[in-house]
């Protein structure tokens, strides 16, 4: 029993990610995930149940074949992949840690090294963009009001789709008016809310109790996170008939948060309150933004003048390797 794979997925889920780390509920399910994926496609490839699996069966060469099906036949970008590759390598760690006759197999499973990439560049809108987006919903009946609400809310505090998808009446005071959003790895953050929007979550939330969800379905649940992204799609569409350009750009809840997020940039805002805003861990990755921002970088060039330049020599061609290298 010790050689099989299911009772180590067992003690890794329980023990370690559930028991040991505590781990939030979103990275719980990132790692069953993973080895939901991993494990039938393991047991495929070595022509078995997956109940029969062995560790021993789970070579470098399964998981490194594993990476290319992720990339290849799911199409997952690089961050996805090394998500799957993270898992994987903490998983083996476990088993290595808890069964020394399994430290080698382990060592092996940490040679398949994290794939390097260059981070996608951050879409976001520009103002007129995003006041056509939040045009584009019917406020005059409830849902289009919903909706409204819902893309106001995004835009002023720049809230991850989880965020809104379980956001409570109780995370609300209109009177300052600040929201409280639970973040990812149960962190908190305060949000100051516009008084347009404290008025519209106001009345989105009449005649409800303090623990109802304020973004809710017709059936009076909580919207999803697929459905608030299915929302936002919908009304991309609609409002790139006054706007076209909205047609050619990717647009998801996501990217209402950078447009939050390059809008306070551009008024001055600094880089760490902006951070905090977004409820970021590092710095670094609120220091994107500003390297995004073209029309930055093109008024910090305007303000300085180009130097004198004198043109250059004309270099003379050098013949050999010892030339060639020279000249790079």
């Amino acid at each position: 029993m010790n050689n099989l794979v299911a009772p180590w997925v067992r003690r890794f889920l329980v023990e370690y990610v559930m028991g040991e780390r505590n781990y939030s509920p979103n990275t719980q399910l990132s790692h069953r995930d993973t080895l939901r994926l991993f494990l039938p496609f393991a047991a495929q490839r070595c022509r078995c149940a997956v109940d029969r699996l062995a560790l021993a069966q789970i070579k470098p060469q399964v998981v490194r074949e594993f990476t290319r099906h992720l990339e290849q036949v799911r199409h997952c970008g690089p961050s996805t992949l090394n998500q799957r590759l993270v898992s994987l390598h903490s998983w083996a760690r476990f088993v290595g840690i808890n069964s020394p006759e399994h430290l080698e197999w382990s060592r092996q499973l940490h040679t398949i090294h994290l794939k390097k990439h260059t981070p996608a560049p951050r879409h976001y809108l520009e103002k007129a963009e995003m006041k056509a987006l939040l045009a584009a919903p019917n406020q005059r009946n409830a849902q289009g009001f919903r909706d409204y609400a819902l893309l106001l809310f995004l835009y002023n505090t720049g809230a991850r789709v989880s965020e809104a998808s379980r956001l409570r009446v109780e995370d609300l005071d209109l009177v300052m008016p600040v929201v409280t959003l639970h973040g990812k790895g149960r962190k908190e953050r305060r949000c100051p809310l516009w008084k347009v929007t404290a008025l519209a979550l106001q009345e989105l939330m009449a005649n409800c109790t303090v623990t109802q969800a304020v973004f809710r379905n017709r059936h009076g649940q909580p919207l999803t996170r697929y459905g608030i992204h299915i929302l936002v799609k919908r009304y991309v569409r609609r409002a790139a008939a006054t706007t076209p350009i909205l047609r050619v750009k990717r647009i998801s809840p996501h990217t209402i948060r950078h447009t939050t997020a390059m809008h306070l940039l551009r008024s001055g805002v600094d880089i760490n309150t902006i951070r905090i805003w977004l409820g970021h861990v590092s710095l670094q990755t609120t220091h994107l933004y500003a390297e995004s921002d073209l029309k930055m970088k093109a008024k910090a060039l305007a303000r300085c003048e180009a130097p004198l330049l004198q043109p250059g020599h004309k270099r003379t061609a050098q013949k050999g390797v010892m030339g060639f290298l020279k000249t790079l």
